[in-house]
């Protein structure tokens, strides 16, 4: 535990000071002792203390705290104006620099099909050591987590940028992805330990989610979507947006054909997002050492997924839903029955009724092949 280190967390943990104001501060009064000393006659500062306790706790949890000034902090957020001063990491802090990543993020209430394909479409950046990097929420974040944990033999690293302290596991259901993704990659947060979930701190994370990355990818998001905050980061960052089409018809589709008229690149697999950073992805294996394979040895899998099909995608990432919203996991493209059954949490009995409630309606119909398709 450093002076300078109690410094900075005493400074960004006082009230009314935020990343850009913390800079601000810092670069008036030339460092950040003279600042807290300068803030402390107007605002209430964080005590040494609280300070200390913060860092200790985090210690006791194995959580580092990584400062703006350590040469483990990734050099991406230092290219934003509104750097976070701190991270606070639980895993291995090496992958916040990793040279390629790619985020990967879309609705909560994602369909069935959105997030198999963001599971597809992660396991294929994975295998072709592209980092996949997300926010850790249900749906769209969730499936491309586990698709990436699912690539390298089942090994494959991740990161989750979470909009809570990086001891708070939101949602509960993730508990155990969240130990996944400690265990096989990096869970790292720029909110004080503790911190609950609050509406306001989920965008304030996306910026990070897109600086760490060459290029933010939209699987599914509603035209408000705070995935097209995201979105909108990026290219206020100067970054590529990736995003995958949809039916009108479908409000799940409405953010992404949306950015796609606004010039971000059609997405419909790993390839057309590989295809656009594989040339500066050969010139970094070759001039560097990467933490994953090298792309020459990877090449071969830049179509892995025209092998694999569907069968390479984890169960879990279309695990069961926590309500009993049928319509909202059925697409216009539809759905296999048994499949849509094995994603919901409902007893048997209880499914089959709504089902045929919501054909009585006519909001969905029948098809070939056991499916169910959303008309209306």
């Amino acid at each position: 535990m450093t002076d300078d280190l109690i410094d900075i967390v005493r400074l960004i943990g006082s009230d009314g000071i935020g990343a850009v104001s913390f800079t601000k501060y810092v670069k008036k009064f030339g460092s950040v002792s003279a600042a807290l000393s300068a803030v402390s006659i107007k605002k209430t500062i964080m005590s040494l203390n609280e300070a200390r306790e913060e860092i200790e706790d985090a210690q006791k949890k194995g959580i580092k705290i990584i400062s703006y000034q350590d040469n483990k902090y990734p050099q991406k957020l230092l290219e934003i104006y509104d750097y976070p001063p701190i991270l606070y990491a639980l895993g291995d802090i090496d992958l916040l620099n990793y040279d390629l990543c790619v985020a990967v993020v879309g609705a909560r209430n994602a369909s069935i099909g959105g997030r198999k394909l963001a599971s597809k479409i992660a396991y294929d950046l994975t295998e072709n050591n592209v980092l996949v990097v997300s926010g850790m929420a249900r749906g769209i974040d969730t499936a491309a987590h586990k698709g990436a944990m699912y690539a390298k033999n089942k090994s494959g690293p991740t990161i989750a940028v979470l909009g809570t302290g990086v001891d708070v596991i939101y949602p509960e259901e993730n508990r155990e992805l969240y130990a996944d993704i400690a265990k096989q990659g990096v869970v790292i947060s720029e909110f004080m330990l503790k911190t609950p979930a609050q509406i306001g701190n989920f965008p304030r994370r996306n910026r990070i989610i897109s600086a760490l990355s060459y290029g933010t990818l939209v699987v599914e998001a509603t035209e408000h979507s705070g995935s097209l905050i995201t979105a909108q980061s990026a290219l206020e960052q100067g970054k590529d947006v990736f995003a995958v089409p949809g039916s009108p018809a479908d409000a799940r589709s409405a953010g992404p054909n949306k950015l796609i008229k606004e010039g971000a690149i059609l997405t419909q697999s790993a390839a057309d997002i590989l295809d656009e950073i594989k040339k500066p992805l050969k010139e970094r294996a070759k001039n560097k050492d990467v933490m994953l394979l090298p792309l020459d040895k990877a090449e071969n899998n830049v179509n892995i997924s025209e092998q694999y099909e569907d069968v390479f995608v984890p169960n879990e990432a279309c695990e069961p839903a926590k309500d009993t919203d049928l319509l909202q996991h059925i697409g216009f493209d539809g759905v296999e029955i048994d499949e849509l059954l094995r994603s919901v949490d409902m007893e048997q009995s209880k499914f089959f009724e709504k089902l045929l409630e919501l054909e009585f309606e006519g909001v969905i119909v029948r098809t070939a092949g056991n499916k169910v398709v959303r008309v209306k």
